[in-house]
């Protein structure tokens, strides 16, 4: 079952591009990353799926509910944790949490109160006195405290120190097992690897690649690095070339027989192949072509 599907989503701020056609799907029980850098088109996206905005064309589902068409529905069922987190600032964090189950007709203090265990959180403290990482917790509780079906995450860690980012993971990947989905975006690409299922990666508003994690990692791109070499002959296929002190390093992409024919003959030290990491795929997909 898809629990988000989206066909030829379209958003146009004016003249300037949102995302273009975009069309794809998330599978029940995903952990679902979505990686670009800012502008590429992530915010737009979830903005759209959430019905905080209109489509120039194109439609999106959450839950088979039209987003556009059922928003109350879907925000009913879905928890979200924005990337900037804002409250009013002379509430208690409990006066928040209260509020957000309120909007949704549900009693979460029992909840609340246990993640606020897990999560160090004095919920008796005034949004006025938290730091920004405190913050983005007390948008954590209010985005699970209500066990929703779905998790629409925007950038969840950032703030968080290393301790409570390896908290939330836990408390992410135990609602994932108790059969919700989650949909996030991140800058940090080790987390796509180490607990994403799927990932897709978004470059100026479009979709270049999506496919399982291991998938991406396990790809026909291959990391080559040579050392002896001071310049490279060019050849088809060779991505994000970087001189580094004594060796060349590179991505490749094409048969492996051409490579190994291309090497030949050179003056070589030593040469290293292998499969690179995510984040190295990601720039293989996203850094221009130079000129």
């Amino acid at each position: 079952m898809h629990v988000i599907k989206t066909e030829n989503l379209t958003k146009f701020y004016g003249k300037s591009r949102g995302i273009t056609e975009l069309s794809f799907s998330v599978d029940e029980g995903d952990i679902f990353g979505y990686i670009g850098p800012n502008g590429a088109g992530k915010s737009t996206t979830i903005r759209i799926l959430l019905g905080l905005i209109a489509p120039t064309q194109g439609k999106a589902e959450i839950l088979g509910l039209d987003c556009q068409k059922n928003t109350k529905e879907i925000l009913k069922r879905v928890g979200y944790i924005p990337s900037e987190v804002f409250f009013w600032d002379y509430l208690r964090c409990e006066e928040v949490f209260a509020l957000s189950a309120a909007l949704r007709k549900c009693d979460c203090r029992k909840e609340s109160q246990l993640l606020c265990e897990r999560l160090a959180l004095d919920p008796k403290k005034k949004v006025s006195e938290l730091s920004l990482g405190t913050r983005k917790k007390v948008s954590i509780v209010c985005a699970l405290q209500h066990k929703p079906d779905m998790y629409i995450l925007d950038e969840p860690t950032s703030g968080l120190d290393p301790n409570m980012q390896r908290e939330f993971w836990d408390l992410l990947h135990e609602r994932n097992q108790e059969g919700a989905t989650i949909f996030l975006s991140s800058h940090t690409l080790s987390e796509i690897q180490k607990h994403c299922k799927t990932a897709a990666i978004i470059r100026e508003g479009t979709i270049q690649v999506i496919d399982k994690v291991e998938s991406l990692s396990a790809s026909n791109v291959k990391k080559v690095v040579i050392q002896g070499l001071s310049m490279l002959p060019p050849l088809q296929g060779i991505k994000n070339l970087q001189y580094r002190e004594d060796k060349i390093v590179f991505l490749y992409q094409g048969k492996a027989c051409e490579l190994i024919g291309y090497l030949q003959g050179l003056p070589i030290m030593d040469i290293t192949i292998s499969d690179p990491e995510l984040e190295e795929i990601y720039m293989h997909f996203y850094r221009r072509e130079e000129a």
